[in-house]
């Protein structure tokens, strides 16, 4: 029989919890402007009293 080889099965965890570390990450700096320049409250009370100005695309 053989023997296993726990390096490697290791090795497979700690890259699968790196990958979704990183994913975590970029989520979470995605949605960070958002969050830092307005509430959603504040957001929606703005839309309501003035029109958008400025460049509104994204790239």
């Amino acid at each position: 029989m053989a023997k296993p080889n726990y390096s490697y099965e290791k090795r497979q965890r700690d890259l699968a919890k790196k990958k979704k570390k990183e994913e975590k990450r970029l989520k979470k700096q995605s949605g960070r402007p958002d969050a830092d320049t307005a509430s959603p409250e504040d957001v929606s009370s703005e839309e309501n009293t003035a029109p958008p100005t400025g460049d509104t695309t994204s790239d």
